[in-house]
């Protein structure tokens, strides 16, 4: 068994699939549209891993918290390196993404950063 995809909801489906295409190198197939719920999707793809699927559709509500709510709680991406973390973290901040915290060493031995990314988006990048 292996995780085919997850997905999450975005408003802006377009500026979201260029904030994975710019920060993480995801490819990113045609957009699906629905036009019988109004969903519209894209699949993402890394180079390594699951693929992750954005989605949006008129009648989604925002969530209490991005980072303190029951469900969903955030994306990591493996980088490889310390020196990849830091790198796209200054890029990110540079772009004007909240950093929640880091880079850092995490009490169970992770090197990360946490921030917010798209559309409040919680991601930590890691080794």
């Amino acid at each position: 068994m292996r995780i085919d995809h997850l997905a999450i909801h975005v408003h802006d489906l377009d500026g979201a699939a260029k904030f994975f295409e710019e920060y993480f190198g995801a490819t990113v197939d045609e957009t699906y549209h629905n036009p019988r719920t109004g969903l519209y999707s894209n699949f993402l793809k890394l180079e390594e891993g699951p693929r992750f699927e954005i989605m949006t559709r008129p009648e989604l509500q925002e969530q209490p918290s991005s980072t303190m709510c029951y469900g969903y709680t955030h994306m990591a991406f493996a980088l490889g390196s310390r020196e990849a973390v830091d790198e796209l973290t200054e890029r990110l901040c540079e772009g004007g993404y909240e950093i929640l915290s880091g880079p850092r060493v995490t009490g169970d031995g992770y090197y990360e950063t946490s921030l917010l990314g798209w559309e409040g988006i919680n991601i930590e990048i890691t080794v």
